[in-house]
């Protein structure tokens, strides 16, 4: 199934990854990438790093699904990228070159200069507008990631608004840091409620790493203006229960949420989780996501999470 025949039936795939340290190998003098350099302990040289490249569009290719039924998807919201050079690499350069996807990206006030950005088809989402949300800072609370907005026109001619959030890590423990991941969903439920005082069935999408679970207090005030998690029970189909593993508990931090008056409409959400993706948990038991490094051992992995994927019958 291509990309023409799904729009034919309908179907709108939204793909969401937090690539985990997608960081090219050259020094950025006002970040804090050192980590992520060819002399540093990572040793991040320049094949390590097409290495991962090809790891993470041979991903989000398979996120497309198996055989007569694999569908390019249509939008695919990342997590933890470095810059406009990465993005480049990975839509013009990379196994996902003859996708012939677009991006817009954040350039956030972030420490160590990761950001979020959102790729597209551009024959089934025509962008209208783009542009960042910049996080309004509580006492002690460190600079961000930006919330990237954007908008465009899909198939049926309306325009679909999409929000793409990283939000604070659980860095110095979850009850301390909940405050400034609770900051970050009430600002974007304030946008959220801005674009519903235009139009009131507006179709909305929000996707990305909440570094919090569907119970905690940011993700119940983001449903509480309107929006439904549709990845609350999403699991995969080969051991993954969830998109992310900690000390052996599987949940997802990771978080698809769409209006309303698009989740009235047949979808589906599940996690990605082919066996090349997972290896043994040898402390655990059962798998767990193929990182790229397991404290300073290189893995030629992919990620700590597994992507989500959403599937909407618009």
């Amino acid at each position: 199934m291509n990309i023409f025949y799904a729009l034919l039936l309908g179907i709108f795939t939204i793909v969401q990854l937090n690539c985990e340290n997608l960081f090219d190998a050259e020094h950025d003098s006002l970040k804090n990438d050192v980590e992520f350099l060819p002399e540093s302990y990572h040793h991040w040289t320049h094949y390590r790093y097409w290495r991962k490249l090809t790891n993470i569009s041979q991903e989000l290719i398979a996120c497309g699904g198996e055989g007569v039924k694999w569908t390019q998807p249509d939008l695919i919201a990342l997590c933890e990228v470095e810059n406009d050079s990465v993005l480049t690499d990975l839509t013009k350069k990379s196994l996902l070159r003859n996708a012939r996807y677009e991006y817009v990206m954040t350039n956030s006030p972030d420490e160590r200069g990761i950001d979020v950005a959102l790729l597209y088809s551009p024959f089934s989402f025509r962008l209208i507008t783009s542009y960042p949300i910049r996080i309004d800072l509580l006492p002690d609370m460190k600079p961000t990631r930006d919330i990237l907005y954007a908008s465009g026109e899909i198939i049926t001619g309306d325009t679909l608004h999409v929000f793409v959030v990283h939000a604070p890590s659980r860095s110095g423990g979850a009850k301390l840091s909940e405050p400034y991941r609770v900051q970050v969903a009430g600002q974007l439920a304030a946008s959220i409620d801005s674009i519903r005082l235009l139009r009131r069935e507006a179709k909305i999408v929000v996707a990305g790493d909440f570094n919090d679970y569907s119970n905690n207090k940011s993700l119940q005030t983001i449903c509480n203006h309107e929006m439904v998690d549709i990845s609350v029970k999403a699991q995969g189909r080969h051991g993954a229960k969830a998109t992310y593993k900690f000390r052996g508990e599987w949940n997802s931090l990771d978080h698809i949420l769409v209006s309303r008056s698009l989740a009235r409409k047949r979808w589906d959400c599940y996690v990605v989780d082919y066996p090349f993706l997972l290896t043994h948990d040898d402390k655990y038991g059962g798998v767990m996501p193929l990182r790229n490094f397991t404290m300073y051992k290189y893995n030629e992995g992919y990620s700590d999470h597994l992507p989500l994927v959403a599937q909407i019958d618009i």
